[in-house]
């Protein structure tokens, strides 16, 4: 996308965002047209259950509905909402692993060891790439996210995350090396 295209777009949705402020559902609606898609992927590979990433997605517009006064516009608005975003997503990822295992997801549980069709399915390229990305650490699996899927920038990664900037460009070097290892041994 050129750089005016972009340019215009931020402009759009911090405009998008004054008029939320202001009490304007269409304007609401715009932003949410506009970014629900990207959040709730981003979403959907945080907790990787589409029925909570759905919950996420509202709560994430609802928070932007009741705080848009207090955006300040130090950061495009997709940074912003995807800092929001993160947070709603950490914080349900902590409540999940406090649940203990009941019957009811157990029988959810899928053992795919002994599926013919998908031991043929991890000869695709694509496959093996998703593979190795649920073997990254959560910490280097969000970069990737953020930048490969996202197109994050390097500040824009550092904000989102609450980290220096130096340390995304680490995490990302050690992401990039530990995938390079795992889709070569696969």
């Amino acid at each position: 996308m050129p750089a005016t295209a972009v340019t215009v777009e931020a402009s759009t949705d911090i405009h998008l965002v004054n008029r939320i402020a202001a009490g304007d559902k269409l304007a609401m609606q715009a932003l949410f047209g506009r970014h629900r898609t990207g959040t709730y992927r981003w979403l959907l590979r945080m907790v990787h259950n589409k029925a909570l990433a759905e919950d996420l997605l509202s709560e994430v517009f609802l928070d932007v509905w009741r705080q848009a006064d207090r955006f300040e516009e130090r950061s495009s608005v997709s940074t912003w909402l995807m800092s929001i975003a993160r947070f709603k997503a950490l914080s349900a990822r902590r409540r999940r692993t406090e649940c203990e295992l009941t019957e009811e997801t157990e029988g959810t549980l899928v053992d795919t060891a002994n599926d013919p069709e998908a031991a043929l399915q991890e000869k695709n390229r694509s496959e093996l790439l998703r593979e190795a990305l649920t073997q990254l650490s959560p910490e280097h699996r969000e970069i990737i996210d953020l930048v490969y899927y996202h197109e994050k920038s390097i500040s824009e990664c550092a904000e989102i995350l609450g980290i220096p900037a130096a340390t995304v460009k680490t995490r990302m070097f050690y992401a990039r090396k530990r995938l390079a290892e795992l889709v070569k041994d696969a």
